[in-house]
């Protein structure tokens, strides 16, 4: 779980780093990176919680 903690640290970083950057040069490429970066990192996490979710369906008690 610590794992996906620092990569969601990552990412948040990554993708505020890219909008100072484009609020400093104007260039719209980073921009661009930054939107992308933001949806692949939902993606990421709406299947991460999905797996979670599949797990907690999936124990059958014994």
């Amino acid at each position: 779980m610590w794992l996906l903690r620092l990569l969601a640290v990552m990412v948040v970083i990554a993708i505020g780093t890219g909008l100072v950057v484009y609020a400093f040069t104007g260039n719209r490429n980073y921009l661009a990176f930054s939107w992308r970066l933001f949806r692949y990192a939902v993606v990421f996490a709406l299947l991460i919680f999905a797996l979670m979710f599949v797990e907690r369906l999936a124990i059958i008690p014994f």
